[in-house]
């Protein structure tokens, strides 16, 4: 008994079966979660290490070397590249798409453990994270006012952030722009030395004096008491009337406080980032969903939370929706189940046009909620969320697969019209077209199961792809061989009863004679037609040399970048200053919805740069406004303000990131990136900067840029050996002294209102505002005297470099740029691939990135198409 007999000898039970899958289909939609893209787990880890005040080259050598060192037998890993930077280390370890991120997690941990003898012990504990892009928030909220700086930052810390991490669905809210409040010491050089201090007294006396150690408890015979020794200062008066009691370790018989040598402040850690929405000083709140959740509901449940949040805002305070990815996945989701309606409602019609018959059109349409409502059960329970790559593999297959139920349909009918009845007709039509409805479906799947199997990043994004259609194309089979023979037993009717259905027939009896006469002249001609198919084949190839290839198409979706450089070595106030005038240049056109700016960027630390999020107007709503013609796409927004930016004085470099092409990729997110590799640093300045002039020059980028910063000021304090044995000052005396008055440390933790603040002793500002005040500092020498490290030092200024970037323990430099209008990411890539031909030997030029991406791809693509075409032409000849 096949399986359209058992359908048709039990029509209840195909009927539950057809209904079940519409059923627990339409259940299993409303439970699958929402994202503009798969949740693809992208197997990369960085390890960040801070040591506070460390020179990038001392970065490099003490903390980066070794980690990666210790870091490099974990077994999978595909590239390490790191970066050194002032007090900061950071390596990215990239493994192989096929390795566990969870388990690679855990063995880059032991190895850091093993490691960590090795490393300085002034450093912090390592910190290692996944980066994701899916991980990427999905929104941004932004608290602004005009408040006091530390009570905004302290306000969104304590009270902001926890009402939104309990959102369901939130994963975690990361803050942008956030400085730590601290308790701060200003020290005060001509005071210390007037009391003849120095600042490990200052130090010592915190530590001594500011402690508070567990102290047990008493045990009575009827009653227990804890014991608690209240050593800390409970406020900051308190803090300052701590007092020094001794000098390198001898007593001080004069009482002296901490308020008489230094300023005690509760304050905030050093200004090293700034954020601002709409030009008010403000506080990010990156949002971050969990994988698999429902991007929009997620934003939904956010956007309540924050209107029950704006009600209970402090006076000055404000909350607002800054940035806003989900609005864009909502859009792009809308859209394709409109399309998929759409799709669904035009094939139905086609159906009934051609067949005639609203009976036998009706058999063919319930084939499509069966299929593809259907397959929203097995896209569940695989974990795929409604994305842009499952709702266009439904859309695509919508007229595929009423393929197989009109194949059936049509040889019941056929039988049908011979006089068999329907139940007949049915059984015989059914058990005879089965095979060659398999055979057309398998040859379908060969198209599309071969793109499961593509290996790279598009592989992982496209496998959804692959299992949709392939999920779909085989209900659709499963459809046509139970449910549709059944159907056709109970009320299938034939013949054309309508003028409608007259009309078709008398239309296809025509397009039947005319196709006829056509085939006989191309029988007669046989060799001409193969000839000239030969011809249109040939000649596709050539055409498709010639179009622009390029990995993710831009798209505009109301947001992008802007990063903004000044000099290397501006304050974090100069680049404030200019980063105001690109705010206010962006904020007056009338396309721009919102902007963000975070100076420093959000982790602080790269002073001399920002960045600023930019939201536009919705594409319907923005208004004409000159120097266009029409309302301004994004892109024609992007093109103006990189002009106009790049007028501001003191800009050094600006560049525009269109953020629709990130996502696939856990890098920058360039269309280009790649690095310049070799041994010597001056040699790869040199063939990056001529690289880099052979772009700009080539007209197809714009915004070149590169992680290499050369010229950032250092000034370099060389101990003077000689003198400094004669006073009996040691190197060591005078790097700590340093360290202590102009880059500052923590001696301590200070507590207000349940909550632990680190305690930071540093120069006040006005004592270190030149290279000229570190000689104007005091140094204990080893027989208890203050030396003045004029006596005892050389110093002076020299161009360094800002960071030190490696890939695969090689020194690199990283190049990356935006493709510039009219040209298309294949071109670049054929210029890079000439370019890096000419390289000095013992320097090479790498892909990474998207760039790399694109390549990997491509290659990919073309073994599914050719295994595709191979498995397709299997099937058809076992079917013959």
């Amino acid at each position: 008994m096949t399986l359209s007999d058992l359908s048709i000898k039990n029509p209840v039970f195909a009927w539950m079966f057809m209904i079940g899958l519409i059923v627990f289909g339409a259940l299993s939609y409303q439970k699958m979660g929402v994202s503009q893209l798969p949740d693809v787990d992208f197997p990369v880890l960085t390890v960040s290490i801070d040591w506070e005040g460390a020179a990038p080259e001392v970065m490099e050598t003490e903390v980066t070397d070794v980690v990666e060192d210790a870091v490099m037998s974990v077994q999978g890993i595909r590239e390490v590249s790191s970066t050194s930077r002032q007090g900061r280390s950071s390596v990215s370890l990239e493994f192989d798409l096929n390795k566990d991120v969870d388990v690679a997690l855990q063995e880059v941990q032991t190895k850091l453990a093993q490691a960590q003898r090795l490393l300085p012990k002034e450093v912090d504990p390592a910190v290692v994270s996944k980066s994701n892009p899916e991980d990427q928030p999905i929104m941004w909220l932004a608290v602004s006012g005009n408040r006091d700086r530390r009570f905004l930052m302290e306000y969104v810390r304590d009270q902001m952030k926890d009402r939104f991490t309990t959102v369901p669905g939130v994963a975690e809210v990361t803050l942008g722009g956030y400085i730590e409040p601290n308790l701060r010491v200003w020290l005060d050089t001509e005071k210390l030395r007037q009391r003849e201090l120095a600042a490990d007294d200052v130090l010592r006396a915190i530590t001594a004096q500011h402690a508070e150690v567990p102290a047990g408890r008493i045990e009575a015979p009827r009653q227990e008491l804890n014991v608690r020794v209240m050593g800390e200062a409970g406020t900051v008066e308190e803090f300052r009337r701590i007092i020094l009691p001794a000098r390198s370790g001898s007593p001080i018989y004069k009482t002296i406080r901490i308020g008489d040598v230094a300023e005690v402040e509760d304050g905030l850690a050093d200004l090293r980032r700034i954020s601002r929405s709409n030009g008010v000083s403000a506080v990010g709140l990156g949002i971050r969903k969990q994988r698999g959740s429902n991007a929009v509901a997620v934003a939904d449940e956010v956007l309540r939370r924050m209107a029950e949040v704006r009600a209970d805002l402090p006076q000055g305070l404000a909350i607002d929706l800054n940035f806003d990815t989900t609005r864009f996945i909502r859009d792009s989701v809308h859209e394709l189940v409109m399309t998929l309606v759409l799709a669904a409602v035009l094939t139905s019609l086609v159906c009934w046009l051609f067949l005639g018959s609203f009976s036998s059109a009706l058999n063919v349409i319930l084939a499509i909620p069966t299929s593809i409502v259907g397959a929203f059960t097995f896209l569940y329970f695989f974990g795929f969320t409604l994305n842009t790559f499952t709702l266009l593999g439904l859309s695509l297959c919508v007229g595929i697969v009423v393929d197989d139920a009109i194949m059936v349909l049509e040889n019941i009918v056929r039988y049908r019209e011979m006089g068999q009845s329907r139940v007949r007709a049915a059984i015989v039509g059914a058990r005879e077209i089965s095979f060659a409805a398999m055979a057309a479906t398998v040859a379908i799947l060969a198209i599309f199961v071969p793109v499961i199997f593509m290996k790279g990043i598009i592989g992982k994004f496209l496998f959804s792809f692959g299992v949709t259609l392939s999920v779909a194309v085989t209900l659709s089979l499963l459809e046509a061989l139970t449910l549709a023979p059944m159907r056709c037993s109970q009320f299938l009717d034939i013949g054309h009863t309508t003028g409608l259905g007259r009309g078709m027939d008398r239309f296809m009896t025509g397009l039947s004679t005319l196709y006829r006469r056509s085939l006989v002249h191309c029988l007669n001609a046989r060799w001409a037609v193969i000839i000239l198919a030969m011809a249109i084949f040939v000649g596709s190839l050539f055409l498709a040399k010639g179009v622009k290839k390029e990995f993710v198409p831009s798209q505009d979706q109301s947001r992008f970048l802007v990063r903004l450089q000044t000099p290397l070595g501006s304050s974090i106030g100069f680049t404030d200053d200019v980063m105001k005038q690109a705010e206010s240049i962006v904020s007056q056109r009338p396309e721009v919805l919102r902007t963000f700016a975070a100076i420093g960027g959000f982790g602080g630390g790269d002073v001399n740069s920002g960045m600023m999020f930019v939201s536009m107007q919705p594409r319907g709503a923005r208004p004409l406004a000159d120097p266009f013609k029409k309302p301004a796409t994004q892109s024609d927004l992007i093109g103006l303000l990189r002009k106009k930016l790049n007028g501001i004085p003191g800009v050094m470099k600006v560049g525009v990131q269109d953020l629709s092409q990130q996502g696939f990729t856990a890098q920058r997110g360039y269309p280009v990136e790649f690095t310049v590799r070799g041994r010597d640093w001056d040699t790869l300045a040199t063939v990056s900067a001529d690289l880099m002039k052979k772009l700009e020059g080539s007209g197809l980028v714009l915004d070149v840029d590169t992680d290499y910063r050369l010229g950032m000021p250092e000034v370099r304090v060389t101990p003077d050996r000689e003198k400094a044995n004669e006073r009996g000052v040691t190197v060591g005396a005078i790097a700590d002294t340093i360290n202590a008055m102009i880059g500052g440390v923590r001696a301590g933790k200070f507590t207000r209102g349940g909550k632990r603040y680190d305690i930071r002793v540093r120069l006040a500002t006005g004592d270190r505002e030149k290279p000229a005040d570190i000689e104007r500092v005091y140094v204990r020498n080893n027989r208890g005297e203050l030396v003045r490290l004029s006596d005892v030092v050389a110093i002076r200024e020299k161009p360094t470099l800002l960071t030190i970037t490696r890939k695969n323990r090689e020194r690199a430099i990283g190049i990356f740029a935006n493709i510039a209008p009219s040209h298309s990411q294949g071109e670049v890539l054929s210029f890079l691939d000439k370019a890096g031909a000419g390289l000095p030997e013992g320097y090479h030029l790498v892909l990474s990135g998207s760039a790399q991406t694109f390549k990997e791809s491509f290659s990919s693509l073309t073994f599914a198409l050719v295994l595709g075409l191979f498995v397709a032409y299997m099937v058809l000849g076992a079917s013959v």
